[in-house]
């Protein structure tokens, strides 16, 4: 079956697909033998360094408290950084200069320094200019740090989001007389909502991911710190990167799935639910029998 975006492949086509996904199969289980071979010879596969896991200690000791704090951290940055970026990009789109150009200013400064940069950054003035105690400050560092970049990105996505609507929509609201403010949150932003979502949950998985900067460079005590507490006690350094890494994995999973369901439904309501007319109701609305609302004189009977 063909359409304008793509063409069935013929049978040639069809035969060079099937060889090259036998290769890549061939390929990819070579490569799992090799690390499965790698690690064997280095002692890495042996039971004692992997049995940890499988008892409470591990988890409830080390990992678990060490994925709350991440999971904490991402919460307050997501929390933040979603309305402070719808903020910035909507005010980037302003008619009014005073309020787009130092809009732009700040997300441009922000997006432009690394986020390790912006926590430790933080971290500083946290230490030479707040009462906060040794032990909440690497949380509040890590959760600024976050906030500040990924609040500007996001804003650029919002800004993104709200241009690539039809200009129609603007115009359409602005004729039956909705002022600015009444477009952007009643029409442009639900309509953008479903369009920027794949965007914005690829920031929030970004957000889940750097929390592990503040571990190795703040002492911040989630998840990946917490790994290396359980290795130095566990002498497993590679089996727990790689538990710590199918956590991550799953956790990530999780949040990319909702975020599908979540795009599915929205798109589900936003379609149309008008009824649909039987042959009689139609037969009803036709204009020759509507009482001379379109009578003979546009030409004869209708």
């Amino acid at each position: 079956m063909s359409s304008v975006l793509y063409d069935a492949p013929g049978p040639r086509a069809k035969r060079r697909n099937v060889i090259l996904s036998i290769v890549f199969v061939v390929l990819l289980a070579l490569f799992l033998w090799w690390v499965w071979r790698t690690m064997d010879d280095k002692g890495q596969l042996k039971w004692v360094l992997w049995q940890p896991f499988t008892t409470a200690e591990a988890w409830t000791t080390y990992l678990l408290p060490g994925l709350g704090n991440t999971l904490k951290a991402a919460a307050l940055a997501m929390v933040i950084a979603l309305p402070l970026g719808a903020v910035f990009g909507i005010a980037r789109l302003s008619d009014h200069r005073w309020v787009r150009v130092p809009a732009g200013v700040v997300v441009e400064f922000f997006r432009a320094i690394p986020v390790l940069l912006l926590m430790l950054f933080a971290n500083e003035f946290y230490v030479s200019s707040t009462n906060i105690s040794s032990d909440q400050r690497p949380l509040y560092a890590v959760v600024t740090g976050l906030v500040f970049y990924n609040a500007s990105v996001l804003a650029e996505v919002v800004r993104a989001g709200i241009l690539a609507l039809p200009r129609g929509q603007t115009e359409a609201a602005y004729a039956i007389g909705l002022r600015k403010s009444q477009t952007m949150t009643g029409i442009l932003l639900p309509q953008a909502v479903t369009a920027m979502l794949p965007a914005i949950v690829g920031q929030l998985v970004v957000i889940v991911k750097d929390t592990a900067l503040g571990g190795v460079m703040l002492a911040f005590p989630e998840l990946l710190n917490a790994r290396s507490t359980l290795a130095a006690n566990y002498a497993n350094v590679i089996a727990s990167f790689i538990v710590v890494a199918v956590v991550f994995i799953a956790l990530n999973f999780a949040l990319t799935s909702f975020a599908s369901w979540l795009e599915r439904r929205l798109r589900r309501s936003k379609r149309s639910t008008g009824a649909v007319l039987a042959a009689e109701e139609v037969e009803e609305l036709k204009p020759a029998q509507i009482g001379g609302t379109f009578g003979t004189g546009a030409g004869g009977t209708v």
